[in-house]
């Protein structure tokens, strides 16, 4: 395949690469997935870094209602040109037969509105907890079928977490069927389904490099079907909490790093809870409101009062 206009601000190598990132994708473990790097022109890459957003700029409220360490800017042309060619880009024609080739995947849908995606950053502390992504669009009748993620980090090693991992089964596996750094013009393109269970593991940056971010760049594409043996019911985001750590065995003497996981295990599935409940809770002040909850009201109580 040649890189046409319309793909210019990819890597010199990647187009002429598909026939190999195809077979990549699909040979890899524990679900299709292909990783990328020099994914970019290298100039256009860093025109992207150059005009990320700040973290301020962005949306930090958490599931809380609190601002976090996680801000997210979905409204990708507002910034700037790059950023408008970026979008130009992945619309096209061009790009998504790209990508299909490369997944296997046909007839690709681009999302306008970029819900759940455009620019990531995370602080230093965040983490992400195993899931499987919410599996319609959020709007329209579409397939979720994969996700783009490219990361912008100029400088990162490896000891400083935030590394996507992929799982197996995450509520078995105390590791991860692969670990990916996120470098600098680093693509990670992987498959969408019931079992790509995803998450990134704790930053901790260094004193000295605590001024620096995880910043990435994400993009969904669907389709308007898929595999009858993939489909599933509508649901958003599952999250599973991680499973505690092999080395914490009996007769063991924890130090403070231990200390410090077990507390931060423990405090996100205090948050896994509190969020189920604040769903319910919303599930349920939905149901009261208006006529249809009304009715839903009196035949309850209906029922109640006729088994007595």
């Amino acid at each position: 395949m040649h890189r046409s206009d319309e793909l210019g601000i990819l890597g010199t190598d990647v187009v002429e690469a598909a026939a190999e990132l195809h077979g990549r994708f699909k040979a890899a473990e524990p679900f299709p997935h292909v990783v990328i790097d020099d994914f970019f022109d290298p100039a256009f890459a860093l025109k992207l870094l150059d005009a990320f957003p700040s973290f301020e700029r962005g949306n930090s409220i958490g599931d809380d209602g609190k601002p976090g360490g996680k801000s997210t800017l979905d409204r990708v042309s507002a910034l700037g040109a790059d950023y408008q060619r970026l979008d130009a880009t992945i619309r096209s024609k061009a790009f998504l037969d790209f990508i299909g080739g490369i997944t296997g995947i046909d007839d690709l849908l681009y999302d306008p509105w970029y819900l759940g995606g455009g620019t990531h950053e995370n602080r230093d502390g965040m983490s992400l907890d195993p899931h499987v992504d919410f599996n319609f669009h959020p709007s329209e009748r579409w397939h979720r079928r994969l996700n783009l993620i490219v990361y912008l980090n100029p400088e990162w090693d490896e000891a400083w977490g935030g590394s996507l991992e992929l799982f197996a089964n995450p509520q078995l596996d105390t590791t991860p069927a692969r670990s990916i750094v996120p470098a600098f013009n680093r693509c990670v393109l992987f498959e969408t389904s019931e079992r790509s269970w995803h998450a990134f593991n704790r930053i901790r940056l260094p004193e000295a490099q605590r001024h620096l971010t995880r910043r990435s760049i994400a993009l969904y594409f669907y389709s308007k079907d898929r595999p009858a043996q993939e489909v599933s019911d509508r649901h958003t985001t599952f999250y599973v909490n991680r499973a505690l750590p092999e080395r914490f065995v009996e007769g063991m003497t924890l130090g403070a790093e231990d200390v410090l996981e077990v507390r931060q295990l423990i405090e996100a599935r205090d948050a896994h809870i509190r969020r189920l409940y604040a769903e319910n809770t919303e599930l349920r002040v939905a149901q009261d409101r208006g006529i249809a909850g009304q009715l839903l009201y009196l035949a309850k109580r209906a029922y109640v009062r006729f088994r007595r």
